[in-house]
């Protein structure tokens, strides 16, 4: 069964990664996550898995999907093995973004990660979340 998940990225400055930056790279290794809640959910990912890349900073706003295309997997730039990354590819932008301040507007989405745990940087969405925000991003 295919899992759905948000990652989130700042798409500036030093450390910063867009969207734009994945379509042009077609895949990247998905690092840097040391949030113990986070890499959790990111022991679950699989291949084929979807996930929706949040731009967070300025923007704050769902931008498109990528995919798992790897297992979990130790990160090797870390000298502490629980840190682990996973490997992504470039899916597709969605239609048009959908911000935070759109998402938090849907009275179902108020129990969500997203909404409740500002800080976390990957989270799994729940399928009719998924649902909806793919179909937020087309009107």
């Amino acid at each position: 069964m295919k899992n759905y998940w948000l990652a989130k990225q700042e798409p500036s400055g030093s450390r910063g990664y867009s969207f734009e930056e994945l379509k042009k790279d077609k895949t990247t290794v998905w690092d840097g996550v040391h949030n113990n809640l986070a890499l959790k959910h990111m022991k679950n990912m699989k291949p084929r898995d979807l996930i929706l890349y949040y731009h967070t900073g300025d923007e704050r706003q769902v931008v498109g999907i990528m995919e798992v295309t790897s297992k979990p997997y130790p990160n090797p730039e870390e000298d502490n093995e629980r840190y682990i990354v996973v490997d992504v590819k470039y899916k597709k932008p969605l239609k048009r973004p959908v911000t935070l301040d759109e998402l938090k507007k849907v009275p179902k989405f108020q129990d969500w990660e997203l909404i409740r745990i500002s800080r976390l940087s990957v989270m799994p969405v729940p399928g009719d979340i998924w649902d909806d925000i793919i179909k937020m991003s087309q009107a």
